[in-house]
Order: structure tokens, then sequence, then C-alpha cells
């Protein structure tokens, strides 16, 4: 079984992984942010790395959804290869920091790509809002974090939103993370966990 976290940077995607690999006892898959030789680069110069930053995320979630098909474990991955076709790339078009002529070949090999993978049997999305967001990320000081504008994580936030809406690759579940603190309170993360188990029983 293949469950996917969705959500906005500093959503709390990480930490909900990890909590529901220990609860669950399934496999985590994240996301190689520190691993990224680009991320750096990107955030100080968005235009001249967004291609080669969102094409190495694009092989590395390829990669991963491969591996997940192939040893049949149960598996919960942080971030999904369609939040990177769907949101980031577009964005990044859209605000001028990605060229047509890039943005289209991104596109076309994600659409080849997708013809070889299936989607997660259960798809998480953690909403969040502005404020939350900035103080999820201030809380836990990423450097190349620092230079992330307001109006970047609006913009994300509203691509989320529009995709989230016309979903439907498979099961959704949507978690406001604005009222709730899934870490630090455990009937919190007790909610949660019951709503997960009421979709993943419907999966058998």
């Amino acid at each position: 079984m293949h469950i996917a976290i969705a959500g906005n940077i500093g959503s709390g995607k990480t930490t909900l992984t990890s909590l529901l690999a220990k609860h669950y006892k399934w496999e985590p898959h994240f996301e190689d942010a520190d691993e990224n030789p680009y991320l750096n680069d990107f955030y100080n110069d968005m235009q001249r790395w967004s291609f080669n930053l969102q094409v190495y995320f694009l092989n590395n979630r390829f990669s991963q959804v491969q591996e997940f098909r192939n040893n049949n474990k149960n598996v919960i991955q942080d971030r999904t290869i369609y939040e990177d076709a769907y949101i980031f790339a577009p964005n990044l078009h859209a605000m001028g920091l990605m060229t047509s002529r890039d943005f289209e070949s991104y596109f076309s090999l994600f659409k080849l790509m997708e013809t070889f993978i299936a989607p997660p049997d259960l798809l998480i999305y953690l909403r969040a809002s502005i404020p939350v967001l900035v103080e999820q990320i201030s809380t836990r000081g990423r450097e190349y974090e620092e230079s992330i504008r307001l109006d970047y994580l609006k913009r994300l936030n509203e691509r989320y939103e529009a995709w989230i809406s016309t979903y439907d690759q498979g099961k959704l579940l949507v978690i406001d993370v604005d009222n709730i603190n899934f870490l630090e309170n455990k009937e919190d993360l007790g909610n949660v966990i019951s709503k997960i188990d009421a979709e993943v029983h419907g999966l058998f």
C-alpha cells in the first residue's frame, strides 16, 4: 500500500510522515531536501536554477514510486510527484522564473513518466494558512528557507487548493492543520489516525 502526504512548504508533511510510519509500522520515504544539490542555488537565483531543480525532483520521485510498487511494502511518502508537476513547476513558470520552453519540456517529461506509475492508494492533503506555514518554517530554521517570500507561499497555497479541488486519481483525505498539533497533542494525532483508518480499511 502506498500512502502519500501532500502540502505546502511548512505544512507538517515530514512530521506527520514520521508519526504515521511509527504508528502503522509503514516504511517512510522523505523528500531529500538536505541532499538536493540544487536547492541552495535555487533559493538564491530561482530563474537560473528552477528547471534543474524541478527535473531533479521529478527524477527522484519517479524512482521512488517505481521502487514502492516493486518492493510490495506498505510505504508512506512525504510529497508526491504530482505536486512538482501541477504546483511547483507551473508556479515558477507563471512567475517568470522558468521559461515556457523549459516548462513545456518538463511537463512533457512528467506526462511520459506518469504513464509508468500508479497514484497513491490514499492521498493526505495538509491544508494550512500562510501564518501557520510561516511559523512552522521559522521554527525548523532551515537556512535556505529564510529567503522564501510570503507571495511565493500564497501562490503555492492557491495552486494546492485548485489541484485538490479537481483531484480524482484515488482516495483523498484533507486535514486542516491550522487548529491541530499532531506533534505535541496525542488527541489530535489520534483524530488524524482515526480518519486515516476509516479511509484505509476501505482499501482492502
